[in-house]
Order: structure tokens, then C-alpha cells, then sequence
């Protein structure tokens, strides 16, 4: 078993652009450099309003694909369908289309939640997580009845989401009976993996009831656990793998390739006070002693969702990643990680963009790049490797973090500039 060491615009409007193969940083006085915003998805007159956000990057195509959930208020209980928006990288920019909403992604009398998408290369099929809900029921009523009202589906496109599939229900085959001891569960949100070996990673989580008196939970036994479902056929069958042993919400998953060539899967999930972390030697199917993340706090009490995301580590010395020198520090692995959360200990605000370049550490996380200062809420992360920048997908607003979902982009030389300036100053 792997130890860890001690060491602009609104849906329906005409589409625009943003910058994305170079370096586009806006500066604030009395703040860091940030990369230019554009605004994918805002809040409108109606009371329609928008969260959650997905981001996918298709590299064949280079094409982003941005997900977000439509609501008729701020409440979860007034989700409706899931939005796609696509943004085509031309000429050094990103060119997005109008908004559209994917009516496929449903189930009757129920609502649509968290999407989650993942592409299989092999086949070259995307597939789009999300769960179904009930009606209105909330997730409150859900864990306080001991009565799960969530289902688990996906749609999947050949065509780059240009056309989806009618909805597949894997409730019953994937979970089955233990289903009775989930008060409710949902994927995600953000985007899912495909590993090295090709399995498919869809990350979950579940409010598993530990204790039932006459049925009902008994109170305050029911507590969030993350797990994976994961497909070794190219998406063709689906299985679940074992809970972390800890208290751990909303996550994503990343791959880490360390020297010798072996595979971590690693586990970063919304806990209160801090992350919590877990490595699979298992590719998901169970995970090892789950950690407190002390670099990575929550803010208030229940804390938000994070993504992050793994991508190859530059050489030492080799001029790249947008145009930086890889820093001297040790790394224990072949893949770095990139993590994005509100930074703010009280409350959602600052999201900030963190980097790991020892991610098999205990205290491989630097201090965090602000990319956008106030208040900010759920984000997802994307990689594009031909162009070597990363997307980001977050919740943010001048007032309130629900205001709008914006898109930006930067080069790692960004990260790492902004970061070692931090780390001189300490």
C-alpha cells in the first residue's frame, strides 16, 4: 500500500471570444495579476439563474465544452437541465456559441443535478454524468428520511456534443440494493478521468446511513463519503468501488504517475476546516488512509467544492509550460497537480489556483495564485495539452459568488511566477 511521505455574454446572445493560447493577465490595483474573464453563463431578469459548473477539453476538435445547471432560483431544489456551451479555440482565442440546453438529459417528474462529463478516447464517445432527482425533494428531506430520491445517468455524444443519446438510468445495475443505505448520493460535480490504463472515473459521493432505528436514520449518523465508479470496457458497464474511510463530500480525481511508472489515483473532497486526501493503489476501487490537506482550508463551516486536475510535470531545466523553466524543487512524480478553491477561511471569496509539484507529499501544496478576487464558489479545471494552458470554469461575482460563470485561461508560467514571488516574500 502507497504510505504518504512525510517529506461576456448570455446564453442567446451573439457568440464571442476569449483569449486562449497566450498570456492574458488583467491587472486590479492593490491585487495580484488575473486572466481575463469571459462570461459564459449570468444570472437574468427572469429569476433564471445558473450553477455548478462542468469544463471538458476535447483535444482532437480543440474544443472546450462548458456545463452548468439551469435553475429557476438559487435553491437545489429548483434545478431544471443542464446548459452546454462550446468554445473552439481559432487563432490564439476561443470563439463560444450560444447557449444550449440538453433536453435529453432527463428522466421524467425529476430534475437534473451535477453534471459531470468524461471522454473515452478509445471510442471516442463523451459521456455527461448527472443524477436525477425527485421533484423538489431536497437533499435535507433525503438525508433526514433516510429515503434516497437520486437516480444515476448519462447521455453520451460521438459527435463532440453535437447530438446526445436518449438518458441511461444505471441506479439499479451500479448500486442496486446498496441504494438502501444512502440517504442520497451524487457525482461530482466537475469533470471526471480516463486513466493511463483506459478505466473510466466518474468521482461520487454518497450520505451513507450508518446507523437505522425503525428504518429511519438514527440522527446525525448520516455522513458524506467519497467513491469512485469506474468502467474497464470503454464505458460499456459500470461498477462502484469502496468508500474513503472518512467523512468526505463533493471530489474529483486525478492520476499521478510517480518515477518508477506506477499509478496513484489520487482523491480531493469538500470536508469541513480542510480537504481531505486519499490515494488509491486500487485505481479507485478502494482508497488508503485519508488525510486532512493543512494547506488547503474550507471556508466556513461546510466548506465549497474544488477541482483538481493532473498534467505531465515540465523536466527539470526544459523551457516549456508556456514558456517557464521547471523550478528546482524535488518532485516525487511524473504528473503535478493544479487544485482551484475559494481561499477565504469564512467565507466563499478568493478563488484561488494551487499547485503541487510533490503531489505524493503530505505539504506538497504551494500558497495559492488569486484569479479572482471576491467572491467566488464551485470551479472545474481543464488542461489542454497541445496548447500546455489550463481553463478554469468558476463561480464568481462582485457581490455575491452566483452572479455569473466565468471561463479563463493561463499558461502554468502564471501559476508558478505568481507563486514563487509568494513564496520570497515568506
Amino acid at each position: 500500500m502507497k504510505q504518504w511521505s512525510d517529506g461576456k455574454t448570455i446564453g442567446g446572445e451573439p457568440a464571442i471570444s476569449a483569449m486562449g493560447n497566450t498570456s492574458s493577465r488583467s491587472y486590479l490595483p492593490g491585487i495580484e495579476m488575473q486572466p481575463a474573464k469571459t462570461t459564459l453563463f449570468k444570472q437574468e431578469q427572469t429569476g433564471t439563474r445558473y450553477r455548478i459548473p462542468a469544463l471538458i477539453y476535447l483535444k482532437e476538435s480543440q474544443t472546450f465544452l462548458a456545463f452548468a445547471e439551469k435553475r429557476s432560483s438559487l435553491s437545489d431544489s429548483d434545478a431544471k437541465s443542464i446548459v452546454m456551451r462550446r468554445g473552439t479555440q481559432q487563432n490564439g482565442s476561443t470563439q463560444w456559441s450560444e447557449s444550449q440546453e440538453l433536453l435529453s438529459a432527463c428522466l421524467p417528474d425529476h430534475r437534473t443535478m451535477n453534471p459531470c462529463p468524461v471522454y473515452e478516447k478509445n471510442t471516442k464517445t463523451l459521456f455527461l454524468f448527472f443524477i436525477c432527482i425527485l421533484g423538489n425533494t431536497s437533499e435535507h428531506h433525503q438525508i433526514w428520511t433516510g429515503k434516497n430520491k437520486a437516480h444515476l445517468c448519462y447521455i453520451t455524444s460521438n459527435d463532440e456534443g453535437q447530438s446526445w443519446s436518449p438518458t441511461k438510468d444505471l441506479t439499479e445495475s451500479v448500486i442496486g440494493k446498496t441504494v438502501r443505505r444512502w440517504a442520497t448520493f451524487a457525482v461530482g460535480p466537475g469533470h471526471g478521468i480516463q486513466m493511463e490504463s483506459g478505466r473510466l472515473i466518474i468521482p461520487t459521493y454518497a450520505y451513507y446511513i450508518h446507523f437505522k432505528c425503525f428504518s429511519f436514520p438514527f440522527p446525525f449518523t448520516v455522513q458524506p463519503h467519497a467513491l469512485s465508479i469506474y468502467s474497464d470496457d470503454f464505458g460499456q458497464t459500470w461498477q462502484m468501488g469502496r468508500m474513503l474511510q472518512r467523512k468526505s463530500c463533493e471530489c474529483e480525481m486525478a492520476e499521478i504517475i510517480d518515477h518508477e511508472g506506477r499509478s496513484h489515483l489520487y482523491c480531493n473532497a469538500r470536508h469541513g476546516g480542510h480537504r481531505v486526501e486519499a490515494l488509491s493503489e486500487s485505481s479507485g476501487v478502494y482508497y488508503d488512509k485519508p488525510r486532512l490537506a493543512p494547506r488547503l482550508v474550507e471556508p466556513g463551516h461546510g466548506g465549497c467544492q474544488g477541482s483538481v486536475i493532473g498534467f505531465p510535470a515540465p523536466e527539470q531545466g526544459e523551457e516549456g509550460m508556456g514558456g517557464t523553466t521547471s523550478s528546482p524543487r524535488a518532485s516525487d512524480t511524473q504528473t503535478w497537480l493544479l487544485f482551484t478553491h475559494p481561499t477565504n477561511k469564512r467565507t466563499r471569496k478568493d478563488l484561488g489556483v494551487y499547485l503541487n509539484r510533490s503531489p505524493l507529499h503530505t505539504s506538497g501544496w504551494d500558497r495559492p495564485w488569486i484569479v479572482h478576487s471576491g467572491p467566488s464558489g464551485y470551479s472545474d479545471l481543464a488542461y489542454s495539452e497541445d496548447t500546455e494552458h489550463f481553463a478554469c470554469l468558476m463561480e464568481c461575482g462582485e457581490k455575491s459568488e452566483i452572479e455569473q460563470i466565468a471561463f479563463v485561461s493561463f499558461p502554468l508560467s502564471d501559476v508558478m511566477q505568481t507563486i514563487d514571488e509568494k513564496e520570497k516574500t515568506f
